[in-house]
């Protein structure tokens, strides 16, 4: 149940679906697109629909060449670049995923989730005081967000900064008191700080709130 940067990116992804659907659905639309676009080749609104769904079915190559293929003709697009970026930090291609998020906040510099994807991708290739940067950039600029001081708690976290990242695991809780991942965040924190009696009564707590215990027993365990 560890909270990972990489959660929130995923929460936080411009590749959102208007409806649920199954695979099956996604695929149904994948082939309309592919006949559209049989019909219209250059149609970027088609193509973008297209690596959308790519997306969906974690066709990450297609995705990405098909990204590829809009940019050619409008290189400023942040869609595609924001998409690309998104699949190839799926195909671990980090250099590639850094420099899509590097050209998309040029042009778009208060964009959070290509933000918060750079953090991710310079995590990633080993760079966490760039990462760090970018969380801390981040907080500036969205301090109302409860997310971006979840992100840099889990970094600082990593980087076994434990006393900053209880803060901001604690500014995290104050603007969303109820959010399950954070809370047990800070159950990771306080462990390690060892403060294992507040931990548990957090673990305490989520219980009382309906999670189950036996979910967070390994942690239980760390509280002893």
């Amino acid at each position: 149940m560890k909270f990972k940067i990489i959660c929130i990116l995923t929460l936080l992804l411009g590749v959102t679906a208007l409806k649920a659907q199954t695979q099956k659905q996604w695929r149904d639309s994948l082939s309309v697109i592919n006949n559209m676009l049989a019909k219209h080749p250059d149609s970027i609104k088609l193509q973008l629909q297209k690596a959308n769904i790519n997306l969906q079915l974690l066709e990450w190559e297609d995705a990405a060449k098909t990204c590829s293929e809009i940019l050619m003709k409008d290189t400023t697009n942040l869609s595609a670049l924001y998409y690309r970026a998104y699949a190839n930090n799926n195909m671990r291609r980090y250099e590639l995923a850094k420099n899509d998020y590097e050209d998309f906040l040029k042009i778009s510099p208060r964009n959070m989730e290509a933000r918060l994807g750079l953090a991710y991708t310079y995590i990633q290739l080993k760079r966490n005081t760039q990462a760090l940067d970018q969380l801390n950039n981040l907080v500036e600029m969205f301090p109302d967000s409860s997310v971006v001081y979840a992100a840099r708690a889990e970094l600082e976290k990593d980087m076994k900064a434990y006393e900053v990242a209880l803060y901001d695991c604690d500014e995290a809780l104050k603007r969303e008191p109820d959010n399950q991942d954070y809370v047990i965040s800070k159950v990771e924190v306080l462990i390690c700080l060892d403060r294992k009696r507040e931990a548990k009564t957090l673990l305490d707590r989520l219980v009382r709130s309906g999670v189950a215990r036996g979910a967070l027993k390994e942690m239980y365990a760390k509280c002893k």
